[in-house]
C-alpha cells in the first residue's frame, strides 16, 4: 500500500473515524504485524512484542488524530510499551481512544505456531473502557442469539445448555473455546459432562471471541474464561461491528488493583459489562495476522514483496473489509 496525505479539511470525530478507516487504520496493524513476524519461531517474546510496539506507535503517530491510549499493554511505569495513558497521533485532529494489542500471542510468534495477531481499535474519545492491565473474566457468543441467552454468573454447563436450546441443538453439538490454563480445570470438566466438545487454546483470545461470531466456518460458538482486560475491550470492540454477546469483570482481586481501577473512575469494581458498556460509541477494529490462523493469514516474506491479510471492521455501517495488500516499499518495512 503506497503512502496517501490526508488533507487539512475540518471534520467530525465520526467523520474522522471513516477516513481513517478507508486510508490509515490498515498501515498500523500492518507495520506491527511485520516486524513481529520478522521474530517468528525465534523464541524470543520480549523482542517480538517489542517490535510490534515500536511500529505501532510509529504509525499511529503518523495519524491525524490526537490520540490517547485506554487500553494497553501497561500502565505509565512500563514504557516503552503502548501504555495506558500514552498520547498518540499528529495532534491534528480528532479526540479518539485507542485499544492496542501490538502482538497478541506473544508465544505463538515466538513458538511460530498458529493465531498471532496485530490488533487496535479506535473510538471516539470517551467511549472506550478505561481499565486497568488486569484479568477479565469473560463470556461470549455470536449474534443471531436472544439477549440474555448466556450469562457470566450461570454454571458453566447452564450456559451450554442454554446454548444449545437457542440453537436448536444437543449440547454435545456445541463447541466452547477455553484459554488452556489451569486455572480452567473446573469450567473444562463441567462442560465436558454436558457432553459438548471443548477447544482449548494457549494464546490469542481476542481472536478466539472474534470466532463466535462465525461458528459455522470456524466451530466455536462460546468462549468463556478469564483472560486479559485489554483483549476483552479489544474482542468487544469487534464483536461491536459484527454482531454478538459478550459479558465481562474485571478480577480486581487485591487492594492495590482496585485502586488503580478507582483511579481511573471504575466506581463498581464487580460490575458486570456488556459491549455497549465497554465499547459506547462509533468504533473500528482492525488486526493482522502474524502467524497464519483460524481468522487470517499470517505475513509472507517472498523475494521482492510482502504479503499481508488484514481485517477492519466499523461498528456504526457493520461494514467489514478484507484486505490482501502486496507490499512492493520494502525499503519501509525494513525501517521497522
Amino acid at each position: 500500500m503506497g503512502e496517501r496525505q490526508m488533507s487539512s479539511i475540518t471534520v467530525q470525530p465520526h467523520q474522522m473515524l471513516e477516513r481513517i478507516l478507508s486510508l490509515e487504520i490498515v498501515r498500523v496493524t500492518e507495520r506491527a504485524a511485520v516486524s513481529a513476524a520478522r521474530l517468528r519461531g525465534h523464541g524470543n517474546e520480549k523482542a517480538a512484542d517489542q517490535a510490534a510496539v515500536d511500529a505501532m506507535r510509529r504509525e499511529l503517530n503518523k495519524l491525524p488524530i490526537d490520540g490517547t491510549v485506554v487500553i494497553g499493554e501497561g500502565e505509565r511505569d512500563e514504557a516503552p510499551m503502548l501504555f495506558i495513558g500514552e498520547t498518540v497521533g499528529n495532534k491534528h485532529g480528532a479526540k479518539v481512544d485507542i485499544a492496542v494489542d501490538p502482538l497478541e500471542g506473544t508465544t505463538l510468534c515466538a513458538k511460530n505456531m498458529p493465531g498471532a495477531i496485530a490488533t487496535m481499535a479506535m473510538a471516539e474519545s470517551g467511549t472506550l473502557l478505561n481499565a486497568p492491565d488486569v484479568y477479565m473474566e469473560k463470556i461470549a457468543i455470536g449474534p443471531g442469539y436472544p439477549k440474555g441467552v448466556v450469562a457470566l454468573d450461570a454454571p458453566a454447563g447452564e450456559n451450554i445448555a442454554r446454548l444449545a436450546k437457542a440453537k436448536g441443538v444437543i449440547p454435545a453439538e456445541i463447541t466452547a473455546l477455553i484459554l488452556d490454563r489451569p486455572r480452567h480445570a473446573e469450567m473444562i470438566g463441567a462442560v465436558r459432562a454436558t457432553g459438548a466438545a471443548v477447544r482449548l487454546i494457549t494464546d490469542g483470545d481476542v481472536a478466539g471471541v472474534i470466532d463466535t461470531a462465525d461458528p459455522q466456518t470456524t466451530g466455536t460458538d462460546i468462549y468463556m474464561g478469564i483472560g486479559g482486560a485489554p483483549e476483552g475491550v479489544l474482542a468487544a470492540a469487534a464483536l461491536r461491528c459484527i454482531g454478538g454477546q459478550m459479558q465481562c469483570r474485571l478480577v480486581l482481586d487485591s487492594e492495590d488493583k482496585r485502586a488503580r481501577a478507582t483511579q481511573m473512575g471504575i466506581k463498581d469494581p464487580r460490575k458486570i459489562y456488556q459491549i455497549e458498556d465497554m465499547v459506547k460509541g462509533d468504533c473500528l477494529f482492525a488486526a493482522t495476522g502474524v502467524t497464519t490462523g483460524s481468522m487470517l493469514r499470517g505475513v509472507k516474506f517472498r523475494k521482492d514483496v510482502i504479503e499481508t491479510e488484514t481485517v477492519v471492521m466499523r461498528s456504526v455501517t457493520g461494514t467489514v473489509r478484507w484486505i490482501r495488500a502486496e507490499h512492493r516499499e520494502l525499503e519501509k518495512f525494513h525501517l521497522d
